[in-house]
């Protein structure tokens, strides 16, 4: 065994497959035979992981349950914070309504995946909490009509160790995920991870590779060019990490795929593209599009809903730029593939 590789690290879960097992324990209590000990949900990819009930009560009419997420070796914010839901009936009619409970955020600003006045709840977690309630409810022959509130314990606390209060989330965290799935975060072991792939790459004689910053970019950008899984390097936000190693090992070619505020941080020279070590400069982006109003905006998504295509076409070839930088010279042809929220291309630089 070569000790000179790092540890395989511990994948944990997300604050929003927590919160949607918690859903479903909470269902069971309301409509099922009782509050279970354990839970077992499937997550966007297939996985099907196990979660223990940590805390359950249930009344007339509703029921919660709560879960203690567990990031696995990721040095998360929210590791070992106690997610709990509530499943209340509620009007006929009325559907599913999300609620923010005591340590959820409610959205503020415009610019976020969510709108402002609504508990800030991503997309995805909604989804999974929303496919597990009409499971249920097909289940129990029950009617979907609930209020489903989520809170995290001591959540307005953890979430001032984040960027919340500049996005404009006030009052907590977010409920987060797009796979359910967290990835341990440390530097050395990810980056040494994506020099392996660049190795394996080069062996198998593959002469186009991508990096990607997030699991729909992945998964645009590999349909886009029809790459093999081989070619997916698992790059996240380390850009750098990733153009410096083929820059001293090269392929053929290399695609970066993301979307816009990761490859805005890109374009302004960030190598580093996670939220807690990079951010957008608003200023700058004010000067490119010569909008003072930038300025005061809160997200690179919010300038795009203002300046739309023309934002799109200057930042996709700024980025190429700085990633040629990184490249010094190698003998590398690269391209970058912007992609919005909804898995479509609107970039594209080569």
């Amino acid at each position: 065994m070569n000790s000179d590789l790092p540890p395989k690290l511990r994948r944990g879960w997300t604050t929003g497959a927590c919160a949607t097992a918690a859903v479903k324990a909470a269902l069971q209590g309301l409509w099922g035979n009782g509050l279970p000990d354990r839970v077992t949900i499937t997550l966007p990819k297939g996985e099907t992981p196990t979660f223990t009930i940590e805390e359950a009560a249930q009344g007339e009419g509703w029921a919660e349950a709560a879960i203690i997420k567990d990031a696995g070796d990721d040095p998360d914010v929210t590791h070992g914070a106690l997610i709990r839901a509530r499943v209340e009936m509620g009007k006929t009619g009325q559907g599913i309504r999300f609620l923010a409970g005591e340590g959820v955020g409610i959205v503020t600003k415009p610019g976020l995946p969510i709108p402002p006045g609504e508990p800030a709840i991503n997309p995805v977690p909604r989804q999974m909490m929303k496919w597990i309630i009409h499971e249920a409810a097909d289940a129990f022959g029950q009617s979907p009509d609930l209020d489903v509130t989520i809170s995290v314990r001591n959540g307005a606390e953890l979430a001032e160790k984040t960027w919340n209060p500049r996005l404009g989330i006030k009052g907590g965290l977010s409920i987060l995920g797009t796979t359910g799935i967290v990835r341990p975060f440390s530097c050395a072991a990810w980056i040494a991870s994506i020099h392996r792939g660049i190795d394996v790459a080069r062996a198998e004689g593959l002469t186009h590779v991508a990096g990607c910053t997030g699991a729909t970019s992945e998964r645009v950008v590999q349909a886009l060019y029809g790459l093999p899984d081989g070619a997916m390097l698992d790059m996240g936000d380390f850009v750098g990490g990733l153009l410096k190693y083929l820059a001293r090992h090269p392929i053929q070619r290399a695609t970066i795929g993301g979307g816009i505020g990761k490859l805005t941080k890109l374009a302004q020279g960030a190598r580093d593209l996670h939220s807690g070590r990079s951010q957008v400069d608003f200023e700058m982006l004010a000067s490119w599009l010569n909008d003072p109003t930038i300025k005061d905006m809160n997200t690179a998504l919010e300038v795009y809903e203002k300046h739309g295509q023309k934002m799109v076409d200057m930042i996709t070839p700024k980025a190429r730029d700085e990633g040629v930088k990184m490249l010094r010279n190698a003998d590398v042809t690269l391209d970058v593939v912007m992609i919005d929220r909804q898995g479509a291309v609107i970039g594209r630089a080569s």
